[in-house]
């Protein structure tokens, strides 16, 4: 257990947009949770004490890409 906190560390040190380390943490654990639909852009957006489109904005500036969309909608949209 000790190894993945110290790789969790690791991943979050090198997080360019927060300056916290606990920020960085924080974050990873939201894009985590976004990433398989445990929360909302919302309730992430809480969590990170930032409005959603902030939290956008961060997603974006990381390249990270979110959707509200479900996949075969996104392939939808991308095909049309």
């Amino acid at each position: 257990m000790m190894t993945s906190t110290i790789a969790l560390q690791n991943i979050a040190v090198s997080l360019p947009v927060f300056t916290e380390l606990e920020q960085k943490e924080r974050f990873l654990f939201v894009l985590g949770a976004l990433t398989v639909r445990v929360i909302s852009l919302r309730k992430a957006a809480e969590v990170m004490n930032l409005d959603e489109a902030g939290l956008l904005q961060i997603l974006d500036l990381l390249g990270i890409e979110f959707s509200y969309l479900e996949d075969e909608d996104i392939q939808r949209e991308k095909d049309w």
